[in-house]
């Protein structure tokens, strides 16, 4: 890895809306020298437990409902404007963002998905791989797109699904590799 030397970090914004283990790790991630970027806000569509390591590292935290999507995008627009956020990271952001919002930002948010896509796009991935008996599941961060975990993919981590394998079990393995490949994904991009 190497070491950014008087490079600019990009100036990013994690939106969450749950227990915030993925923004946690991308905190650690982005105080490290080799971090191409630093995180300036965290967003939440509601009050999600993870709003605490925004506390904890001192990163200033906006919740914006999304009762009205439209208004909503709105606001987030107008902040991450004046903080001048050039990079978004989606992290358990259980909200879909628009077009219009995405064009806006048009290669310049991820996220990170708890399948080997293309397989098992939306919710309950873990489920729906023990369902149909499959011999590995994993993780993907992707560029967003217009279409559900459709973007193009950045780094993929494939996982074994072992016999007695349960959902909570499997949903552990794989958000461990998560945590790895989350800053992977930031360094290849940037690097």
């Amino acid at each position: 890895m190497k070491k950014l030397t008087g490079l600019k970090k990009i100036k990013t914004a994690i939106f969450i809306s749950g227990r915030g283990s993925n923004l946690k790790n991308l905190l650690k991630f982005s105080k490290t020298k080799y971090s191409p970027i630093i995180i300036d806000l965290v967003v939440s569509n509601k009050k999600a437990f993870g709003l605490k390591y925004a506390d904890q590292y001192k990163v200033k935290k906006k919740i914006i409902s999304f009762k009205r999507n439209k208004i909503a995008e709105k606001k987030i627009l107008i902040i991450l404007n004046k903080r001048n956020i050039k990079f978004i990271c989606l992290a358990g952001f259980m909200r879909i963002l628009s077009k219009n919002f995405i064009k806006k930002f048009k290669g310049k948010i991820v996220n990170i998905h708890p399948s080997y896509l293309p397989k098992y796009k939306g919710l309950n991935t873990s489920v729906r791989s023990l369902w149909n008996n499959e011999k590995y599941s994993g993780c993907s961060v992707h560029y967003v797109s217009e279409k559900l975990d459709s973007g193009k993919i950045i780094l993929q981590k494939k996982v074994k699904i072992t016999k007695n394998e349960t959902e909570i079990s499997l949903d552990r393995k794989i958000l461990k590799e998560e945590h790895k490949l989350y800053p992977k994904a930031i360094l290849k991009i940037f690097n």
